[in-house]
């Protein structure tokens, strides 16, 4: 999320929540669940090709547990890794997450919306990157209908090149300048890539599927706003938009298992709980004190389109203390919860999706 957090955060008395230290070393998915099919391999240090690390997909693949840790571990170990030097727009390492990303797209039959995956930030003096790709509805008159299903994946890079002194001094104390990103975003980038992996094989949504990953998020909401800008341009019929944010981490003492910014802005949370039939999606009263709906991808447009654009989050200001800092490592990382968020939304996504009528709607 958007560095004006980290001022609240600072001013609060955080516990880190509930995690389990990652032991996901072994590079195949032997152990994944029946109906599972293919493999993402686990990732080392040695590995340099981001090609290598992601093996192909075989379809079908059933949508009961169809995410689990392994899977989920291979991608965060790629993404969180030191290798990628936290991810930092128009940086080398930012660079291999967009290939692993459209590695990722490839396999699993998402087609570039643009004429590449690659859609360069026109409002970024770097060369960044949003990577965007789509699946087709097979309903003919639905299929003009967009839902984009998007996540940021870059993050702030080496925090010696940062001014805050908080930051700098926990990375001074630790010997370690890398803010991997782990919760902030890589969390929410694999819960975008383990949709896409579903949806891409499943080929059973009526509606069109934008599957966006955001560079310059870190910077603005750069890449979100380039891309809100250039499909309003385009005149597309946006129905909502799905943002995933800090999802790396379960909520702890609640009744429901997410919430979503903006929660009384529309009726997704209850259209949400209907498709997943449980309180999957929650009111979190902090999240509206400190206007989280303005402070990631969803905003822009909500902004350009004025359509249902909000956010799905486990972070709750109580449950990980180490927002854009070092500390916030790929180890403290819950890969069970992870596969759950993924699991969950599946079915969520397609009633959306297949429903005969735009039921998201503002209030």
């Amino acid at each position: 999320m958007k560095n004006g957090i980290l001022i609240l955060l600072a001013t609060m008395l955080v516990a880190c929540g509930a995690s389990r230290v990652n032991k996901s070393t072994t590079k195949t998915d032997e152990n994944a669940p029946e109906g599972v099919k293919g493999s993402i391999a686990m990732v080392s240090e040695k590995e340099s090709s981001a090609s290598a690390k992601v093996a192909e997909i075989n379809t079908p693949i059933s949508a009961e547990n169809f995410s689990n840790e392994t899977r989920i571990g291979g991608i965060m170990n790629f993404l969180a890794s030191d290798d990628l030097k936290g991810r930092d727009s128009g940086s080398e390492g930012i660079e291999k997450a967009a290939s692993f990303i459209e590695d990722i797209f490839k396999q699993n039959n998402l087609k570039p919306y643009f004429s590449s995956y690659k859609d360069t930030l026109s409002n970024f003096s770097k060369p960044a990157y949003n990577i965007v790709g789509v699946i087709e509805g097979n309903d003919e008159q639905l299929k003009n209908e967009f839902i984009i299903i998007g996540a940021h994946y870059d993050h702030i890079g080496i925090i010696k090149a940062k001014k805050d002194s908080t930051v700098i001094a926990e990375a001074a104390i630790s010997k370690d300048t890398i803010a991997n990103g782990a919760n902030d975003n890589a969390s929410g980038t694999s819960t975008v890539l383990e949709l896409a992996r579903y949806f891409g094989n499943a080929g059973n949504n009526k509606r069109s599927l934008i599957f966006a990953l955001f560079s310059a998020e870190e910077k603005g909401l750069l890449g979100a706003r380039h891309l809100a800008e250039r499909l309003k341009a385009e005149n597309i019929d946006l129905y909502t938009m799905l943002n995933f944010e800090m999802t790396g981490v379960p909520l702890a003492g609640k009744d429901y298992f997410m919430y979503v910014t903006g929660y009384n802005k529309s009726n997704l949370a209850e259209v949400s709980n209907k498709y997943a039939e449980e309180n999957l999606i929650g009111f979190l009263e902090t999240a509206q004190e400190f206007n989280l709906f303005q402070r990631s991808d969803n905003y822009p447009f909500h902004d350009v389109f004025n359509v249902p654009s909000q956010t799905f989050c486990t972070f709750d200001f109580t449950n990980f203390n180490h927002y854009h800092k070092v500390g916030d490592e790929v180890s403290l990382m819950d890969f069970d919860h992870m596969a759950a968020v993924v699991n969950k939304m599946i079915p969520v996504i397609e009633g959306i999706t297949n429903a005969d009528e735009k039921e998201i709607k503002y209030q």
